[in-house]
């Protein structure tokens, strides 16, 4: 298994099965007083249970607590929210599972769920139904908040065994089959937690692989974006790709396997496109790309940066995580638009055509609009930036942010992971300096223009047709446009030179 080793301590030692307080995070801690003083009043018996015992252990900090309850999940769920002023979602009406979404108290992406299960039958068989060992130990919420020393860690599966070694090990094999999520879950919480997926478990979730194709899309997003926002994201997409899940999750994406490319090119379609996800990790200072540390010498980066490619899309994504989706995406129609012109391999209407079925893709796997939008996006205009000319003019540089829109800074990045992930271990350090001056050149006067056009506009829509007697329609808009672009690129700066400028522009088209 493909990441580093998480480094924690280990477990078993003179407190075996024991779990207090002083491993959960202060905010954290504060969130379950309050959630068990509510279920107490209810009279609920209730148990931490999953992912919060297994990161609690591991010295972890987690937005998400899980709890399993001896009642109805539904009707207690939706109590919860409305005493915590969250948010009750359904996730599972058959089997009574509910969650509570808490917005951050910082105005912040990190919101914290709060996931509420029924228990049917006894505590032992509800844990055995799980999924992964590691994912079966359980605490009573109650015991944990009224004794401050120490609380019996309930354990039937040997998961704390397994915590300790580093290994994710399913309780039973049917348990996979029966909500085939788990397959991708599995290989998710392996990669990040640096543990070694068991033998007799990976032969599992290779059996049962195509199945992932039968989860609704909702629930594939969910483990995606938890996946993309981990750190060195193409290692883990070619384990998804060995285990069988890739094909069955996206299935164009086979397509792109063992298709070459020109000779500038290192891998095949396929190889280059997980490598650019490498890249685009490795670009924003999140993994390793295995050459000489020149190459992050001349790529633009700062405190803004960082704070830009966090800055949240929707529903739990950010643009980081949606860069790295468009990497994975940006060449998916290189086999069908593959060609021989005068004996040369060319890829002619690639991007737009991988936009288009990048859209399709997400679109099937339930992604937001705005996400859709991002993605498909960033693939139509990623060759783009190469495109503007060396140095690009100030008119060029206008024209791609104006076409490429809010992605703009977006594409550049992607530009510069696909030219890592061509070259591979051939890269020419002098052409990728050249190419990271092109992109911080543009970065600089894009901000020159905005901070040119957008305090003050020298015209607008009355005014042109006031001045010049036009009526409401598309020509409008496009004068404004013209002025808009002249204003940016410098050769205009005042409302005369504009009514001036529009003047010509429709003298010379009566001509």
């Amino acid at each position: 298994m493909p990441g580093e080793t998480f480094n924690h301590h280990k477990i078993l030692k003179n407190e075996d099965y024991a779990f207090n307080l002083a491993l959960i995070g202060e905010s954290s801690l504060n969130l379950i007083r309050k959630i068990e003083l509510h279920l107490n009043t209810l009279g609920v018996e209730a148990y931490l249970v999953g992912g919060f015992v297994r990161d609690a252990l591991l010295g972890r900090d987690t937005n998400d607590i899980d709890l399993a309850i001896n009642t109805d999940a539904l009707e207690i769920a939706s109590s919860l929210a409305e005493y915590l002023k969250g948010t009750f979602v359904v996730l599972d009406s058959t089997n009574k599972v509910g969650r509570v979404v808490l917005a951050s108290p910082h105005g912040d992406n990190r919101q914290t769920t709060i996931d509420i299960s029924t228990i049917f039958g006894s505590l032992e068989s509800d844990l055995a139904r799980r999924d992964f060992t590691v994912n079966a130990l359980a605490v009573k919420l109650q015991d944990l908040v009224s004794d401050s020393v120490s609380t019996k860690l309930i354990d039937f599966n040997n998961g704390l065994e397994d915590l300790d070694h580093s290994i994710i090990r399913s309780i039973k094999e049917q348990n996979l089959s029966d909500d085939p999520v788990r397959l991708l879950r599995g290989v998710r919480l392996a990669f990040d937690l640096g543990f070694q997926i068991e033998p007799q478990t990976r032969t599992q979730i290779q059996k049962y692989s195509s199945l992932i194709a039968q989860v609704p899309g909702e629930r594939i997003r969910e483990e995606l974006l938890r996946v993309f926002l981990i750190a060195r994201g193409g290692q883990f997409i070619f384990d998804l790709d060995e285990l069988g899940l890739l094909s069955a999750l996206i299935p164009e994406l086979a397509m792109t396997k063992n298709v070459s490319q020109p000779v500038e090119h290192h891998w095949d379609v396929f190889t280059h496109s997980v490598m650019t996800v490498s890249a685009v990790d490795y670009l924003l200072r999140q993994g390793t790309w295995g050459q000489s540390t020149d190459i992050l010498e001349t790529v633009p980066w700062s405190n803004e940066c960082v704070d830009y490619f966090e800055e949240p899309v929707s529903g739990g994504s950010n643009r980081r995580t949606m860069l790295k989706i468009a990497a994975l995406l940006h060449d998916i129609a290189k086999p069908q638009t593959k060609a021989d012109i005068g004996g040369r391999t060319r890829f002619l209407g690639h991007p737009d055509e991988g936009s288009e079925i990048s859209f399709r893709i997400l679109e099937r796997l339930k992604f937001t609009s705005k996400e859709k939008k991002l993605a498909a996006n960033m693939v139509k205009y990623h060759l783009r930036p190469t495109q503007m000319g060396q140095p690009p003019t100030h008119r060029a540089i206008y024209r791609y942010f104006r076409d490429v829109g809010s992605e703009g800074i977006d594409t550049l990045y992607l530009s510069l992971a696909d030219h890592l992930a061509t070259r591979g271990p051939g890269l020419i350090l002098a052409n990728w300096r050249q190419h990271t001056d092109v992109v911080r050149f543009v970065l600089e006067e894009h901000f020159k223009q905005e901070k040119i056009i957008k305090p003050s506009k020298l015209i607008d829509g009355n005014d042109i047709m006031e001045v010049f007697g036009m009526k409401p329609g598309p020509q409008v808009g496009e004068l404004l446009e013209r002025v808009r672009e002249a204003h940016a690129t410098g050769e205009l700066t005042t409302r005369e030179q504009a009514l001036e400028y529009i003047h010509n522009v429709l003298t010379e088209g009566k001509k």
